[in-house]
């Protein structure tokens, strides 16, 4: 299988199963979902410290070389500041339409607005997931791998609050599948564009796995780590923990038999 080929399958794999998971998720009961959901996060959070810390950043050293060490870290930094931007930006967009449409007492017309920028800013999402698998690939074929299926289980929970607030902005079940379904394809385009771009500049590729690591570390300590501590119960805590570790264990697992 050529490079490309393993770009856009696990692309796609990632994206499709994730969005398939998160919909068998929504089938179960409230009180069973509401448990899943939890746990689900907290893998989540292991998976992309465990694919971040423990195969790109070292990747990303190896492919640059000891004597440029620091200049990984500046790029890996610069794409911690890439994302906050990024999510500030999409925060933004997000508050100013609801602050109009409150204005003007169009609800309707408010939640539609909300489901359309769910879907815009999770297809620049997969979009820049896209890229990061692309660029694990481009540096090694099971390092690719552990990256999709880490990015994978980051996507399910996603994915599930995605259909809640499609559903909330009145979307049938099936429409909501379907345009969660083209979202993801996204990410196979993010791929492609990643390959084109990436295959002609190799000296750049351990500086795009930095600012790959960058995202996974971002949506890691910034988006799922603030939403574990809302439960403080130590049987929770111990739960988040186990679960986190187990994340991480699956990703070294992974990493030290592909080599």
């Amino acid at each position: 299988m050529s490079t490309l080929a393993a770009i856009v399958l696990f692309n796609a794999i990632s994206g499709i199963c994730s969005v398939a998971i998160a919909g068998l998720v929504l089938l179960l009961p409230e009180s069973r979902r509401a448990h899943a959901v939890p746990h689900l996060v907290s893998f989540a959070t292991g998976a992309l410290l465990g694919a971040a810390l423990l195969a790109l950043v070292p990747h990303a050293v190896l492919g640059a070389g000891l004597g440029r060490v620091h200049e990984i870290g500046i790029a890996l930094v610069a794409g911690i500041v890439l994302f906050f931007v990024l999510e500030k930006f999409l925060l933004w967009r997000h508050c100013h339409t609801e602050d109009v449409e409150t204005h003007e007492a169009h609800e309707h017309h408010r939640r539609e607005a909300t489901g359309i920028l769910v879907l815009a800013g999770d297809s620049l999402h997969n979009f820049l997931d896209g890229v990061v698998i692309a660029a694990a690939f481009m540096t090694d074929l099971h390092l690719g791998i552990v990256t999709a299926l880490a990015i994978m289980a980051h996507e399910i929970p996603q994915e599930i609050g995605n259909f809640a607030v499609l559903l909330h902005a009145g979307m049938s079940r099936l429409r909501a599948l379907a345009w969660n379904i083209v979202t993801s394809c996204t990410a196979v385009l993010g791929g492609v564009i990643a390959w084109y771009s990436l295959r002609g500049a190799l000296d750049l590729l351990p500086y795009a796995l930095a600012v790959a690591a960058a995202s996974l570390l971002y949506v890691a300590v910034a988006d799922l780590i603030p939403g574990l501590h809302k439960r403080s119960d130590t049987r929770a805590s111990l739960a988040q923990v186990l679960l986190i570790a187990l994340g991480i264990v699956v990703v070294a697992v992974a990493e030290s038999h592909a080599h």
